[in-house]
């Protein structure tokens, strides 16, 4: 039995994304589609270990889904009373039908969040849990974003018939390449590696260089990631430590992935195309590949490779790369002056590699106290264990700090310790000094803290917030210069003059015709109603149950308060209730997990409907938040 169960597992990994894929096309929408092939695949549980795994198993599974999309086709041309022929006749091939579903899954109207989610559950098989925990998320987090993935796909009419559209070729390899980032480098727990991802991605990757052999940068995306999954067994000591590049065993790295690396190199530089991100970064790979030792690589070579890709991708973290190149070709002050022009940049102001390059060339540079603190500093924002590890480590061989100097964290601490502190005032102290200490680092020295710099952090971090926010985190540093008799330090910060938009409310018209839209639910639609008519705050509305309702009264109790309604959201609450005497009035529309309990409906076994959730929903049909429905 478990046997069976071993190979069903390995069937589907293999096999899911061309039955999912080919049912799209059939069905014209991917949830279904993968409903149905969830349905074989239960099919597939109860009937093999009786009857034994077929002679070709995912044929097996492949005609179960498509019987059951075609019975599925019928019985709704039945109910629509429409004639017209099944497609089902034509079949493509089924590795036609994964590209069309790997496209599919990165359209352009879904978050790059959910690209990875949709295309690791549809395509790579993986489960909802296995995404969380590659991901580190809540697994009810990862079910909501496929959810509403699929949902936007659904409003968007992807025709799934159509083949796959060369301008989102980008986006695609786009997300195989974050998968496999977040395999070789995950972003956190105890592991360094999650060899799971790096397969994945591979795999994903290899099969869309299969299926577009006239794109070079699908080429070029699988050389790069061959190259670099070389270099895995390396990456990792005896203990799980991390080892750098030029300190790695490169009799360790695998040599069948360089050679297929290399391979895939030829390819995409035989198309003749001008070379792309993808294709420039796997040339940056074959450069270490080819070098017997790490003093043999060509950086010089590197650098200018790094030149014209940032040229090409001018990322943040392309020109943080680059600095490093530019550190080990023309030494670490070229290398420095490159990363602290990034200083200011605010998608890396949370980055541990930014500081952690920092450190390094600051160390190289015989500038021990300043790299430590920078080290230091790239510990607090990493959430890898072995990284901390090693930051850890380079930390302590620069020296100790000199304890005859007062840092920036022993004067915030001290600031924090005083009696006169509300917890709401300590709270918003803290979420100032907090960004500011990742920023600069506890053992950065007060007294060489200057306006310019405060000025410089502060700005990086809020400085396209609102005028209120930045007014009071200005506040918190002037009460600070004040107690630390460093009035100088929040010279540079002026106010700024703060405005309160006005809440923009939904106009009667547009609430009508949103309302007799019949794609709307009855849920939404009372929901909305109930919001507009009450005046009450969302979250009320959401906490309303059942048995709370006085229908002949128009109104509820909830949390000690009454929300009561008018005649539309009563002509609808009778439908929304039917049949149901208890539980939460507004429920999530996706079926229960076995495994909950709190909060759900006892007819259904349906969680609360989310103010995430419910947001959600209304920003996609009206581009408004629910607070515009509060019109009393």
């Amino acid at each position: 039995m478990p046997d069976v169960h071993r190979t069903i597992d390995a069937v589907w990994k293999l096999e899911s994304a061309k039955i999912v894929g080919g049912l799209a096309r059939l069905v014209h929408d991917v949830g279904l589609a993968e409903e149905l092939a969830q349905d074989a695949l239960v099919a597939a549980l109860e009937h093999w270990p009786s009857a034994g795994v077929p002679d070709n198993p995912g044929a097996w599974l492949t005609t179960v889904a498509r019987r059951r999309a075609i019975d599925h086709i019928r019985r709704e041309q039945r109910n629509s009373a429409i004639e017209s022929d099944v497609p089902y006749a034509e079949s493509p091939e089924p590795q036609d039908d994964v590209l069309r579903l790997i496209f599919v899954c990165c359209h352009p109207a879904l978050t790059r969040e959910a690209r990875v989610a949709l295309t690791l559950r549809l395509v790579a098989g993986l489960s909802a849990a296995e995404i969380a925990r590659a991901f580190l998320l809540d697994e009810p987090q990862v079910v909501r974003r496929i959810a509403a993935a699929k949902q936007t796909l659904a409003d968007e009419g992807v025709d799934f018939a159509s083949h796959a559209s060369p301008g989102r070729l980008d986006s695609v390899l786009e997300v195989l390449y974050l998968v496999f980032n977040e395999g070789y480098s995950a972003t956190a727990g105890q592991d360094l590696i999650r060899a799971d991802l790096c397969r994945e991605a591979l795999r994903l990757g290899r099969m869309l260089a299969e299926l577009a052999p006239a794109e070079a940068e699908a080429h070029g995306l699988v050389a790069l990631m061959e190259l670099q999954a070389s270099r895995s067994a390396a990456r990792i000591g005896p203990s799980g430590e991390l080892i750098l590049l030029h300190e790695q065993n490169r009799g360790r790295w695998d040599q069948l992935l360089i050679k297929r690396g290399f391979a895939a190199m030829l390819r995409a530089r035989a198309l003749g195309a001008p070379p792309g991100p993808y294709v420039l970064q796997a040339a940056i790979a074959v450069c270490h590949a080819q070098a017997p030792s790490a003093a043999d690589t060509d950086w010089p070579r590197i650098a200018t490779l790094y030149d014209a890709l940032a040229r090409l991708l001018p990322s943040p973290v392309v020109r943080l790369n680059r600095a490093v190149a530019i550190g080990m070709a023309r030494g670490p002050a070229a290398g420095l002056a490159e990363a602290d022009a990034l200083l200011t940049d605010p998608s890396l102001r949370d980055y541990h590699l930014l500081p952690s390059v920092r450190g390094d060339l600051l160390a190289r540079l015989s500038r021990r106290a300043e790299a430590r603190r920078e080290f230091e500093r790239a510990l607090t924002l990493t959430r890898n264990e072995p990284e901390r590890e090693f930051l850890r480590r380079r930390a302590a061989e620069m020296g100790q700090v000199s304890p005859l100097r007062e840092t920036f964290g022993e004067a915030v601490s001290g600031f924090l310790a005083r009696d006169d502190l509300d917890a709401a005032t300590l709270r918003s102290y803290r979420q100032t000094f907090g960004r500011l200490s990742r920023a600069l680092g506890d053992s950065f020295p007060l007294d060489e803290l200057t306006p310019e710099r405060v000025a410089e952090v502060c700005t990086t971090a809020w400085g396209a917030a609102a005028g209120k926010t930045w007014n009071r985190h200005r506040a918190t540093l002037r009460s600070f210069a004040t107690w630390s008799s460093r009035p100088a330090l929040a010279a540079a910060l002026t106010r700024r003059p703060e405005t309160v938009a006005p809440r923009r409310l939904i106009s009667p018209d547009t609430l009508a015709a949103l309302l007799s839209e019949p794609r709307h639910s009855v849920r939404e639609r009372t929901l909305w109603l109930l919001l507009h008519e009450s005046g009450a705050a969302v979250t009320s509305v959401l906490a309303l149950n059942v048995e709370d309702l006085d229908l002949e009264d128009r109104r509820a109790r909830v949390g000690g308060r009454w929300v009561s309604w008018r005649s539309g959201a009563a002509k609808l609450l009778p439908e929304l209730v039917a049949g149901r005497a208890a539980g939460p009035l507004f429920r999530t529309d996706r079926r229960p997990s076995p495994s909950a309990t709190a909060d759900r409906c006892p007819h259904t076994g349906r969680a609360r409907l989310s103010y995430e959730r419910a947001e959600y929903l209304f920003k996609q049909a009206t581009g408004h938040t629910l607070r515009s429905l509060r019109g009393r």
